[in-house]
């Protein structure tokens, strides 16, 4: 018998780096997320298939149940990535490993995996799903990551998300700006590996409690702003904020410093998307700059 999960993509508002120190970040679910369908199968292994956005095959092979329990090193860097995820679920919840004789996995994206809206977190979070472990606690001992992500896979609506001494912090919020029609996403073309992304983060760390606070104060206004210049000004300020701790050009001085209006970073600064809020539609703007991929809110945001 098959089965099937599915978890939401994410956009990290606010709170990007800082989340992991205890910052309040207000994150989206995306109308994009991944499915994850499981058969029993033999052979003592899993065959695995993940598919593209397009039906494309971006990933396939056999995973030997022995390779899990073992934690065995192949020459793909996939692989080994899926088998520690697997081992560390084999480790919460080993009877899928001895109590099964083997398994036919197939994931599939629904958008395009290189746009970095949560391929791994969505897979995490299925996977935690279909063995009824704690998704936190999976990503804890794979990935690592301050959980936003799982967050946004578990929920369909805006989040406030904050960790209180380490643990996991989530409340819903209905959040649909009066003036949506003006925030457009902007593909940067750029993947960013989100561990490389807070390894660097916390080489540069010094005091945080200021920059906390103020980043705190920045997403309440976000959240709670009536007027677009309220809005778009406090992610400006975010900007500059996190500029100061990261040592890092702001995207809009980098490469948006004509712009009118507000350009900024989610996630990861550098790659993946970001957010623009302006008086008239920017598609143009962005397609001569390079960068074709423009989405308006209500088509990515669920």
């Amino acid at each position: 018998m098959k089965k099937t999960f599915y978890s939401n993509g994410k956009l990290l508002i606010t709170g990007e780096y800082v989340v992991l120190d205890g910052a309040i970040a207000l994150a989206l679910p995306t109308k994009f997320g991944q499915n994850l369908t499981i058969s029993e199968w033999k052979n003592k292994a899993i065959e695995w298939k993940s598919y593209d956005h397009d039906e494309s095959i971006w990933f396939e092979d056999s995973i030997p149940f022995e390779a899990i329990i073992n934690q065995e090193r192949y020459d793909n860097k996939i692989k080994n990535t899926l088998i520690e995820i697997l081992h560390e679920a084999y480790v919460l919840r080993p009877d899928f490993i001895t109590n099964s004789e083997g398994y036919q996995i197939q994931t599939k994206l629904t958008f395009p995996k290189f746009w970095g809206l949560g391929t791994s977190s969505t897979l995490i979070n299925n996977i935690a799903q279909w063995l009824q472990i704690d998704a936190y606690e999976l990503l804890k001992r794979s990935f690592g990551g301050s959980g936003y992500d799982l967050a946004c896979a578990q929920n369909d609506s805006a989040i406030v998300y904050q960790l209180v001494n380490e643990k996991p912090l989530v409340k819903t919020i209905a959040f649909d700006p009066s003036f949506s029609e003006k925030i457009h996403f902007v593909y940067l073309n750029q993947k960013q590996s989100s561990k490389a992304a807070i390894a660097s983060y916390m080489a540069k760390q010094g005091d945080l409690k200021k920059t906390i606070e103020k980043i705190n104060a920045l997403t309440q206004i976000v959240i709670n702003a009536k007027e677009p210049k309220e809005f778009a000004i406090a992610l400006q300020q975010h900007e500059i904020a996190m500029s100061g701790v990261l040592e890092i050009q702001t995207v809009q001085e980098a490469l948006f410093d004509d712009f009118n209006g507000v350009v900024k970073s989610l996630g990861a600064w550098g790659g993946d998307f970001v957010l623009a809020i302006s008086k008239e539609d920017p598609t143009h703007y962005f397609k001569e700059k390079g960068y074709p991929i423009v989405i308006p809110y209500h088509e990515m945001i669920l």
